[in-house]
């Protein structure tokens, strides 16, 4: 992880009155992200696992040093696609990216991987490594709404993450017409809290009783 950027993140999953409440807080001293429409933007992800679900165990088991891979895109954009590997080591999260393109997802979907063995891209080579050794793969797609307050002390980010859905074991991640379900309570929000290296007082004041 030398020379990688490293954040801290806290998660927890709140009402929306809890989530109404907070955002009308926050806004007095964050700042939205302008992007998406009516500032809130639509995120698809793919994520990579394997038969014995391998990636989803280490999580729910609370290993301290795992990676995950995922394909991310916006608003259903496909000219836009990242692919990401999210890595924590102990309680610190790292995070690299590089663009895909939609040929070569399904290239990777469809098991035609022997080209990222060369490519030049870090990620897509480590990603050929794990495939290769472990028989990761697109397993599941999941859909959520984001909105973003931004805390440009600590480099703060509040993100809430509504309307959870997924598409099961369909990994035809871009399809716009891809059926989703509901995968958590409708009345449930993600709250997520990520920081450089402190949470500032006013944020904590403000998002009790989660950060005490």
């Amino acid at each position: 992880m030398n020379g990688l950027k490293r954040r801290r993140e806290l998660k927890h999953a709140i009402t929306k009155a809890d989530c109404h409440l907070l955002r009308k807080n926050l806004q007095h001293f964050m700042r939205l992200d302008p992007h998406g429409l009516d500032r809130k933007y639509l995120i698809r992800s793919v994520h990579f696992d394997n038969f014995d679900d391998k990636i989803l165990r280490q999580k729910t088991e609370g290993f301290y040093h795992r990676d995950k891979f995922r394909a991310r895109l916006y608003d259903l954009d496909t000219d836009f696609i990242n692919l990401e590997k999210k890595s924590k080591r102990n309680n610190l999260t790292y995070k690299q990216k590089c663009r895909l393109s939609a040929r070569e997802y399904e290239r990777i979907r469809s098991g035609d991987i022997h080209w990222m063995s060369g490519d030049s891209r870090d990620i897509l080579r480590d990603l050929y490594v794990q495939i290769t050794l472990f028989q990761i793969k697109p397993t599941i797609v999941v859909d959520y709404e984001r909105d973003v307050f931004i805390y440009e002390y600590g480099n703060v980010r509040v993100t809430f993450d509504s309307n959870v859905k997924t598409g099961y074991r369909g990994t035809d991640f871009l399809n716009p017409e891809l059926i989703m379900v509901d995968a958590l309570d409708p009345d449930r929000v993600i709250l997520e809290i990520k920081f450089d290296v402190f949470i500032p007082d006013i944020i904590q004041k403000f998002g009790m009783p989660f950060l005490n």
